[in-house]
């Protein structure tokens, strides 16, 4: 993976999103020497995205199939969550 500074980033930024697209390369972009963001294929973020939801749908299931969960009323979350 290539490392390259954000003024780095900002001078080539054509030419890194045309690697990145066409090349399939991941680059991890730093400032002042940390690592702050990363630019990856946008199929690289999709089958992250994809691999989240399935956790989280996993995740709902082993919660939905455990008896000692009880159920939260849907009135109750909204008002939690400042919705009402």
């Amino acid at each position: 993976m290539t490392r390259m500074t954000t003024g780095a980033l900002r001078r080539g930024m054509k030419t890194t999103l045309d690697r990145a697209a066409r090349k399939g390369e991941r680059f991890i972009i730093e400032r002042r020497g940390k690592a702050v963001a990363a630019l990856v294929p946008i199929e690289d973020l999709e089958a992250l995205e994809a691999f989240e939801d399935r956790m989280d749908v996993e995740e709902a299931e082993r919660i939905l199939a455990d008896p000692a969960e009880k159920p939260i009323p849907y009135e109750q979350v909204r008002q939690e969550l400042g919705l009402e």
